[in-house]
């Protein structure tokens, strides 16, 4: 049995969601933030020592993995051809020379978290600066600092990256290949929280096509059933 240590409004909805498209067995142990910090209790770190979700722990081989990338590969290493034919989860190389649906695979799976994770959680961080309750002579400077950031910093490479994203997405209806993989899971995260947040407008039509798509799927509603919460959806 597959257990994944939840937590809610968190990246761990789109690991519920790849158990839902893989059709196996899992359990949900549920972890609520903190109402004022929107940390994560302390009880996570008896399951893993960062205290962050997801986490899985896996009964089949005694496996406790962290970060999210880490989880979906595992998954659709592991799990990723069960009864899906000629669709693994995870691209294979065929006849032995590179094959690019394996390598774009591979490509947005670090993509998500390495390069456009980064500034959308500075943008998270300005507006939370913005909203932090200080004393009035400081908010003016707060304001200016959290301004200053955005504009220089976080506005410009997120215009880069939605940009790109939008490019590859032309034409093609999944990240890498004709059929779903992992690196549509680990996508959906990023590009549904920024969409979210009003920052995929009519610019970006492919992504918001994306982000759509993903959210009709059968399993990614039977996913939102079993998580509850979730902010970003």
């Amino acid at each position: 049995m597959i257990t994944v240590h939840h937590l809610n409004n968190s990246r761990s909805q789109r690991i519920l969601w790849l158990l839902e498209e893989l059709g196996i067995d899992y359990e949900v142990k549920r972890y609520e933030r903190d109402p004022k910090t929107m940390a994560a209790p302390a009880s996570l770190k008896k399951v893993h020592p960062l205290g962050k979700s997801p986490v899985i722990t896996d009964d089949a081989n005694g496996q406790t993995i962290a970060e999210s990338g880490a989880i979906v590969e595992y998954l659709a290493e592991c799990y990723g051809t069960r009864d899906r034919g000629d669709e693994p989860l995870l691209p294979e190389r065929k006849g032995g020379k590179l094959d690019k649906d394996y390598w774009d695979c591979r490509y947005w799976l670090h993509y998500a978290e390495g390069s456009l994770m980064p500034p959308l959680l500075v943008g998270l961080i300005t507006a939370k600066l913005r909203a932090t309750k200080m004393p009035f002579f400081a908010k003016p400077i707060a304001k200016k600092i959290a301004d200053q950031i955005d504009q220089t910093f976080t506005q410009p490479r997120l215009k880069e990256h939605f940009g790109f994203v939008n490019e590859h997405l032309a034409g093609k209806t999944w990240f890498a290949g004709n059929h779903l993989t992992a690196a549509d899971i680990q996508m959906s995260f990023p590009l549904e929280a920024a969409a979210a947040r009003g920052m995929i407008d009519g610019k970006y039509p492919n992504i918001t096509q994306f982000v759509d798509m993903i959210h009709d799927r059968p399993a990614y509603k039977a996913a939102l059933e079993r998580g509850g919460e979730y902010d970003y959806a």
